[in-house]
């Protein structure tokens, strides 16, 4: 009955019109919280959106994707079914892209909720009948350019195991820290924090002036190193995506999807 389940969704995922492709990716765009949402690839790419974030559970030897754990895992989508087929069948289809002449990466961010090693080994395995489509890093320490997603693991991040493998399918998700350790881009892509770390403004008057200065000075140090700064538990509102924005946030956390689409693609006065 669950293998019955899961080729009924595989097989959902797959025919699900191309016409749900936005014409316009928004590169600022990540969608958070994926578990809000019937079908979080779809809804993003519909959007716009590049960079998507998944949180995963290692169980039965499986990736589910699920923010807290369920009672019952055979209702539970797997991270294939619901990320990495569907993307793979959008590559396929559009000459090697996930968006048709977008030649940026498309972002994948896994968020690890069980132990860090043994989900990062399981994904190790999933990840290797993707690699078409994955932009590995080898052993000279660079992306492939050529490939078009992108994958990068946030939660229980598996850091010492990922930095010894020579070939790396994924990369980590950085925090303000870490940019004084020296890795690379390659390895790590994007700079993630709580926005309450940084900044007390709501979103509404004026921004503190020293608060100000100090995010700036972060986003500053990882855009000098070639990383994008992502701040999640921001206010969600058109005011905050401005003000981020202006202040160089790279990746706008957001739950508004078509909300954030619409702003990014109206005109701006």
């Amino acid at each position: 009955m669950i293998n019955q389940k899961m080729h009924l969704i595989k097989y959902l995922l797959l025919i699900l019109p191309l016409g749900l492709v936005a014409q316009n990716p928004i590169p600022q765009a990540h969608a958070h919280n994926d578990y809000e949402h019937d079908k979080p690839l779809f809804e993003a790419l519909s959007h716009g959106f590049t960079s998507v974030e998944a949180d995963v559970h290692l169980m039965h030897n499986e990736l589910y994707v699920v923010h807290d754990a369920p009672e019952n895992w055979s209702h539970t989508p797997t991270l294939e079914d619901l990320y990495l087929i569907p993307l793979q069948q959008r590559v396929q289809q559009n000459s090697g892209r996930v968006y048709p002449g977008y030649n940026e990466f498309f972002y994948l961010m896994i968020d690890f909720k069980t132990d860090a090693d043994q989900t990062y080994v399981k994904l190790k395995e999933v990840l290797k009948k993707y690699e078409s489509m994955l932009s590995i890093v080898g052993e000279n320490g660079k992306d492939q350019p050529e490939k078009p997603v992108k994958i990068f693991i946030s939660g229980n991040r598996p850091i010492t195991q990922l930095l010894q493998d020579q070939e790396k399918l994924a990369g980590l998700d950085g925090r303000p820290a870490d940019l004084e350790k020296g890795y690379p881009v390659s390895v790590m892509p994007v700079i993630s924090d709580n926005y309450n770390n940084h900044l007390s403004w709501d979103g509404t008057g004026k921004v503190d002036r020293k608060e100000r200065k100090k995010l700036k000075d972060m986003i500053n140090k990882a855009n000098d190193q070639g990383k994008i700064v992502r701040l999640w538990a921001a206010p969600d509102t058109s005011e905050a995506w401005d003000f981020l924005l202006s202040m160089g946030v790279g990746l706008i956390n957001t739950d508004r999807l078509g909300d954030f689409s619409n702003h990014m693609n109206s005109p701006k006065k």
